[in-house]
This record gives structure tokens, C-alpha cells and sequence, in this order.
């Protein structure tokens, strides 16, 4: 009999039970002859009491146990699967020896848990600003430049930079209303014009000051560019600033509106003007680097777009499937509007996404049969995605807001 001493509990096991399994680490315990050879392979010997010890895990060395007097490893539910497969592999015994259904189950489990620690090591580092404040230590001004990182990205280090972090909300709403009441015909005389542009002026030098700052206080210019959330300060300043640029490429005689007016009317400039107007819409991604939602839903997108990916694959697939099948019961009906597969796809997606406006409706009994089974593959398409997305947003923003409240 072998004397096994793990952590303080006391096991016996016979010799010609170990030498049945003679890679594992008590198999060879049992056929070495050479104590040097067996000393290295416990972590201690009793010499009164003959006991090979071992400082592992008592409670998993109970499987283990089992394992070598039935002949079959037993994985029970409450077994942590990682520290399991380390005190497996310490004895030398592999996961084949356990029974289908229990490798099965505890892969998934195993499965499961590193999809979770992986995430949850992408949420870290979603959490984890772009700087912190040890970097700056030893640095050319760098107490100066800490002070200007903390008012700028960090808004729980003082009520300064509370208040810039609620002003830089407030400054983007009121450049996209701005934009917003620019395209109402009311504000296009010229008092409107006049207030339009210097709310979006004002606007603009709160932008760039704060772009600014930020790349002050900046310990990696490289790391900075490559960040995401200056990216989109950056893409919310340069609109203003080629406006600027392109408004004066013509200047002459003429009033500067005038002469804007009569580019956009008879060359392309015009059209990359009113391009580069637009991407003013992107400065609402502003908001996202102070809202703990936004944040949650974007982090949500980039581990779920498998899920929607396929969500999209699914309704393409019944865009052309119903289209194809509307179209052909519904072809040969005088004034009908499915003329060709093409101009059905509108109608499929429009009845898939169960929008229905109804600008195209079929005639026939046939095709509003093919309608109403659209729809309810639209209904139950829908559906799916739904909790899976809904859970997991809820679940991020939770950890989002921990965090921020603990800092």
C-alpha cells in the first residue's frame, strides 16, 4: 500500500492499482526503484510514517482518488473548471478518462468561463483610460500636464472638471441643434445666418480648445491619434475650419456669401461643402466618451456582431426569398408593381422588418398569403436577437457604472 499525504488528508492506494497507470505522477510514484526519482516527484517525504505529501488540493485529489480505483474521472457541477484542469494535468491524468456526458458538459462549462474572462478582460480594458496619472511622472511639465489630463479625462477628480465634462455635453447639443435649425427655411435670412455661424464659431473654438488640451496632456502622441474617441474630436473641428478654407478659395469682388452661393450652384466645391457640413452630425459621437450608455451599446455591438451579422444574413436571405415568391404570383396582374425580383426587394424588407407602409401592396389572394407568412418570419426574426443583445448591453453598462462610481 502507498501512504499518500495530500494536504493533511491521508489516502491509501495499492501499488498494483498506481502501475495500471504508469504515465500518471502516482504511477510512476509506484514503479521508480530510485528514491531520488520518487522525492521529485512529491514535494515532501514522512520518513516515520512513509507518507509521500503532496501541497495540492485536497478536495479535487478526491476525483483523483476515485479515478484510480474505478477506473473513470468524475467532473462534478461545483468544480471550478480551471483550477480542475490544473490539478488534472498535475497528476498526470488526462480528461479522456471521464465519462462522455461529463466531458462534454464540463467542456462547455470550461468553454463558457474563458468566453467570460475574456470579456471580461476587454471591458477592463474598455474601462481603463487612455492615460493615467503615474505616466507623467518625471515627464517636461508634467505636474501642469496631469493637472490638464485630469480636468479633461478624468471628471471625478475635482468639480472643475465635472463641469467641462457637462459643458462639453452641452456644447455638442447645441452644435446639433444649431445644424439642425440651419436647414429650416425661417433661419435662412440673414439674421439667422448671422446667429447660426457664430453659435457654430463658438462651438468650434470649445472643440478645438478642448482637442487641444487633451493632446497637451497627451504621454504618447502616437497613442493619442490612435485613439478613438479623439479621432471623432478631431473629425467634430476640421468641418468649420474647411469651410473656412473652402469659403475663401474664390473671394473677390463679391460678398463672400454671394460668391459661396454661386459655387454651390455651378461647380463640385459646392457639393463637398455641404459633404463636409454634414459630417457635423458626427460630433453627437462626442457624447459617448461621458455616457456610460453609449459606451455600454458600442462595447455591446463589438462582442455581439457575430449574433448580428447573422441577423443580417437572415433577413437578406428572406429578402430574396420572398421577393422571388411575390413576384411570381403577382407578375402577370395588370398595374402591379412587382414587374422584376429588383423592385420586389424594397416590399420584402419594408414587410420583413414589419414596418409596412404600405406604398406596395399585393393584389392577388396567392400573394397576400405570401404576405402574411413575410411577416411572421419577420415577427419571429426579430425577436430572436432581442434578449441575447438586451442582456448583455444591461450586464455591460452595470459593470460600467461600478466602475465609475469606485473611481
Amino acid at each position: 500500500i502507498l501512504n499518500i499525504n495530500v494536504g493533511g488528508k491521508l489516502f491509501q492506494i495499492a501499488y498494483k492499482v498506481l502501475a495500471q497507470y504508469p504515465i500518471t505522477r502516482l504511477g510512476k510514484l509506484a514503479l521508480y526503484t530510485d528514491p531520488v526519482k520518487k522525492l521529485q516527484l512529491c514535494d515532501d517525504y514522512l520518513v516515520q510514517k512513509n507518507e509521500y505529501f503532496f501541497d495540492r488540493d485536497p478536495s479535487i485529489f478526491h476525483y483523483i482518488f476515485h479515478f484510480y480505483r474505478s477506473g473513470v474521472l468524475w467532473v462534478m457541477d461545483e468544480v471550478c473548471p480551471s483550477n480542475f484542469v490544473e490539478e488534472i494535468e498535475y497528476w498526470g491524468i488526462h480528461l479522456k478518462y471521464s465519462q462522455r456526458c461529463c466531458r462534454i458538459l464540463f467542456e462547455e462549462k470550461q468553454d463558457e468561463l474563458n468566453e467570460y474572462l475574456k470579456i471580461e478582460k476587454e471591458l477592463e480594458a474598455e474601462l481603463e483610460p487612455l492615460e493615467s496619472g503615474e505616466q507623467f511622472d518625471g515627464k517636461f511639465l508634467g505636474e501642469f500636464r496631469k493637472t490638464i489630463w485630469n480636468l479633461i479625462e478624468n471628471p471625478y477628480s475635482s468639480v472643475a472638471a465635472k463641469i467641462i465634462a457637462v459643458m462639453s455635453s452641452i456644447f455638442v447639443l447645441v452644435s446639433i441643434v444649431g445644424m439642425t435649425l440651419s436647414t429650416v427655411e425661417e433661419m435662412k435670412n440673414k439674421t439667422g445666418k448671422m446667429w447660426m455661424e457664430q453659435v457654430e464659431m463658438i462651438c468650434a473654438i470649445f472643440f478645438t480648445s478642448e482637442y487641444l488640451m487633451r493632446l497637451i496632456s497627451s504621454s504618447s502622441f502616437k497613442k493619442f491619434l490612435r485613439a478613438a474617441f479623439n479621432a471623432i474630436d478631431l473629425v467634430a473641428i476640421l468641418p468649420f475650419y474647411i469651410q473656412i478654407l473652402f469659403e475663401n478659395l474664390d473671394e473677390g469682388d463679391m460678398h463672400y456669401h454671394e460668391e459661396l452661393h454661386k459655387v454651390e450652384n455651378v461647380s463640385k466645391l459646392g457639393k463637398v461643402l455641404k459633404l463636409i457640413k454634414l459630417m457635423r452630425i458626427f460630433r453627437i459621437l462626442k457624447l459617448a466618451r461621458h455616457s456610460t450608455g453609449l459606451r455600454a451599446f458600442s462595447f455591446t455591438m463589438r462582442q455581439c456582431y457575430q449574433q448580428v451579422c447573422c441577423l443580417l444574413l437572415f433577413i437578406a436571405m428572406g429578402v430574396f426569398t420572398f421577393s422571388a415568391l411575390i413576384h411570381s404570383v403577382e407578375h402577370d396582374v395588370p398595374g402591379t408593381d412587382f414587374t422584376s425580383i429588383p423592385y420586389a426587394w424594397w416590399w420584402a424588407a419594408v414587410s420583413l422588418s414589419t414596418v409596412g407602409y404600405g406604398d406596395t401592396v399585393p393584389d392577388t389572394i396567392l400573394g397576400r398569403m405570401v404576405a402574411f407568412v413575410c411577416i411572421s418570419f419577420g415577427i419571429i426574426l426579430n425577436g430572436m436577437p432581442i434578449s441575447i443583445l438586451y442582456n448583455k448591453f444591461s450586464d455591460y453598462y452595470a459593470k460600467l457604472k461600478a466602475h465609475e462610481i469606485s473611481q
